[in-house]
């Protein structure tokens, strides 16, 4: 005759198998959210030839700004770039214009103005991550360097 054994009766012969008595830890020292205080990377895309932010690039700025909110931003770098299209000069003015608006509506949405560093590499610096010439084209780029409080 076989005997069956019920799953309560093995989980209560298993845990008593152990050594000493099971001690349960507070999951709460382990399971934690992540900060979204880190650096974090953002890009900023305009309108041909113009430098006003669209109504997503506005929503990107003020998503960004309410992301870091409860953060120490201790830099921030914004990067003004153009196409290739264009004489140098006007490239580069571009580019600058774009950084400068950027910069002005995150300080807008409450980032402190003195950490900014304001740059513009008109189209030269209009490059693919692999350094190839291919135009990225039309975008102010954002890095911040942020930490918790």
């Amino acid at each position: 005759m076989k005997r069956l054994i019920s799953v309560a009766g093995l989980a209560v012969a298993v845990g008593l198998s152990g050594c000493g008595v099971t001690q349960f830890m507070d999951r709460s020292a382990v399971v934690a959210v992540p900060s979204p205080c880190i650096e974090t990377r953002f890009e900023v895309y305009f309108a041909d030839s113009e430098a006003r932010l669209t109504e997503s690039a506005r929503l990107a700025i003020g998503l960004s700004a309410a992301h870091l909110q409860g953060c120490v931003i201790r830099k921030v770098q914004v990067l003004g770039l153009s196409d290739a299209r264009g004489g140098a000069t006007a490239n580069q003015s571009l580019s600058q214009r774009r950084a400068v608006v950027v910069a002005e509506a995150l300080t807008s949405a409450g980032w402190p103005a003195p950490v900014f560093d304001v740059d513009a590499e008109g189209e030269s610096g209009a490059m693919s991550d692999a350094g190839l010439r291919e135009p990225m084209r039309r975008r102010t780029e954002v890095l911040i360097d942020a930490v918790p409080r």
